[in-house]
């Protein structure tokens, strides 16, 4: 196995930090950002170290600002070497209908959803280029696919990281990097969690009540996909055995868009 360098934006809990703990125990370099107090980046930091990475480095930007990212990755680059694989992950929800939803987080959820993806490629592109190789995947979401009511935000936002992904694969067919995007289903992260939340407080239903009934309206496995079996997915992008599946947007869903 090749070892790698390896960045991963937003993998400071839920789907990247699953993304994270699998390929450290692979043994890769692995530098990530995320939004989480010092004492927790130690703790992740630590627990990546322990499970077998060569190197790890944390680096914050707000990935809202896209000037902040592309300094971020010029950063991780020189800290910790050429980005061999680039895996965006970092996201944010809200959830409203249309007329009430606020400008600012419409804003907000384009830029770090999507247009921070936009930024994080642009900066690695030519590097792996000149390297002849690289690995770019996408975290979209199943909303990259299909709707939902009252997400506008998201599903605009993931259903342009669908096409930025099939775009980039079109412009580096010839260079050695494939582009995927990997389109989650329900996963039990902090995101989906809130929702939960929110879904028992209007019900006045059990959390758990609610997170069954959840799964069981879309997915019809009826199980939560773990961030680990995204991981896991993510492994196989990598591989050479992987080197011609490219522009994928690839679901991970239960059988969700099986619909």
């Amino acid at each position: 196995m090749v070892t790698r360098y390896v960045f991963i934006t937003g993998a400071t809990s839920g789907i990247g930090y699953g993304i994270a703990q699998i390929l450290a125990s692979k043994g890769h370099h692995i530098a990530y950002n995320g939004l989480a107090d010092f004492e927790d980046i130690i703790a992740i930091s630590d627990k990546l170290k322990d499970l077998g990475a060569a190197s790890v480095h944390y680096f914050d930007a707000d990935m809202r600002n896209g000037d902040a990212v592309r300094e971020m990755i010029t950063a991780a680059e020189f800290t910790m070497g050429p980005i061999d694989v680039l895996i965006n992950n970092a996201g944010i929800q809200h959830v409203a209908p249309i007329e009430k939803f606020p400008i600012s987080r419409w804003d907000d959820l384009i830029a770090v959803n999507l247009t921070a993806n936009f930024h994080t490629i642009a900066s690695v592109i030519d590097g792996m280029r000149a390297r002849g190789f690289g690995r770019i995947i996408n975290i979209s979401s199943v909303h990259g696919l299909v709707a939902s009511a009252n997400k506008s935000a998201y599903v605009s936002a993931k259903h342009g990281v669908v096409g930025l992904t099939k775009t980039i694969a079109l412009e580096c067919a010839t260079d050695g990097i494939t582009v995927n995007a990997i389109c989650p289903g329900w996963v039990r992260t902090p995101l989906v969690e809130a929702q939960i939340h929110d879904r028992s407080e209007v019900s006045s239903r059990s959390f758990e009540e609610e997170a069954s009934i959840l799964i069981q309206e879309r997915q019809p496995n009826r199980t939560f996909v773990t961030p680990e079996q995204i991981g896991s997915l993510c492994l196989y992008l990598m591989s050479e055995a992987a080197a011609s599946v490219t522009g994928m947007a690839v679901p991970i869903d239960g059988a969700w868009t099986a619909h």
